[in-house]
């Protein structure tokens, strides 16, 4: 075990320890009780929504804060992941190099292709309750719910992004709480409930509550099973192929560009990540970190950087 992660594990029985004794989380189990997926809504065509004015549920004593610590709800009776909450903070993010998860079959997993539909052509990724890059948890089974293409490149990742960003650049504490809404005894989420609040400018950096659809347009899907099928409505020009996920594996993303395309990109000097110029993590970069450069994917790696799993989906 790295020295890394010995801190880590350390921290996470000492939280637990001094949550269970003053009662500080008492929110995390009932989470899922304060909204309902009649309140959410069908999905209409964005890929969130904004929820409780964009006000999160915190407690006044939860917002005050700036103790690090991660919680995670143990599986339920059908092995389905439920709250995870954390104070995200430069303590708790990685240092090390992510490793595979693929190992891990979430409620309601199967690996399957649509080529020609989805970007990237896969159904489902293993979606980070807490994202990676806030809190360094990776082939964590109660952190990674079966979700979307759709769910984990256009609903919450542009979320973990601001925040990373912002912690990265202010070294402040940030509450980020999610929550996977599940409807009866479905296997997988009808989508994730999303919460953040800025501890030390109480708000003023990062403030938000929404709701994020476990959806791919063009693609029925049978929640209860996971099973899935293209929609009457979609090309069937596109091709289709299903088949077994191999453990220990990672299924790969088609990439829009290529490796040694020359092209611009904007680099974050301060998280190492870098983005196309039209991301939107670049409009909340700070001017002082960011870098327009003319390079390829090949060589901005070569000097450290990681892309943006966003925009260049990687």
């Amino acid at each position: 075990m790295t020295t890394k992660k010995k801190r880590k594990t350390i921290l996470l029985i000492l939280i637990c320890i001094w949550i269970s004794g003053c009662g500080a989380n008492n929110r995390t189990d009932d989470t899922a009780e304060v909204i309902s997926l009649n309140q959410v809504g069908e999905y209409s065509g964005a890929p969130y929504v904004y929820l409780n004015n964009n006000i999160p549920y915190f407690t006044d004593e939860e917002k005050e804060n700036t103790k690090p610590f991660e919680i995670y709800s143990s599986l339920d009776d059908l092995g389905r992941c439920g709250v995870a909450f954390a104070n995200i903070c430069k303590e708790l993010m990685p240092t090390e190099e992510r490793e595979p998860i693929g190992q891990i079959k979430p409620s309601g997993w199967h690996t399957v292709k649509y080529n020609g539909i989805i970007d990237g052509n896969y159904l489902y990724n293993r979606c980070h309750l807490i994202g990676y890059q806030l809190a360094g948890e990776n082939a964590n089974e109660l952190n990674l719910i079966t979700g979307t293409r759709y769910l984990n490149t256009e609903g919450m990742e542009g979320f973990e992004n601001t925040v990373g960003d912002y912690v990265a650049e202010t070294e402040n504490h940030v509450l980020y709480r999610v929550t996977p809404l599940f409807e009866g005894a479905e296997l997988v989420a009808k989508g994730v409930e999303i919460e953040a609040w800025s501890v030390e400018d109480k708000g003023a950096g990062i403030c938000f509550n929404v709701f994020c659809y476990n959806v791919q347009p063009g693609i029925e899907i049978d929640y209860a099973t996971g099973e899935s099928r293209i929609a009457d409505n979609t090309s069937k020009q596109a091709g289709f192929i299903a088949s077994d996920s191999k453990p220990g594996r990672e299924e790969p993303n088609s990439d829009a560009q290529t490796e040694e395309e020359v092209r611009t990109y904007i680099l974050n000097v301060n998280t190492k990540n870098f983005h196309l110029p039209t991301c939107s993590s670049v409009d909340r970069m700070s001017d002082k970190n960011k870098r327009e450069v003319e390079s390829t994917i090949d060589e901005i790696k070569a000097q450290g950087f990681t892309p943006c799993s966003r925009c260049l989906g990687r």
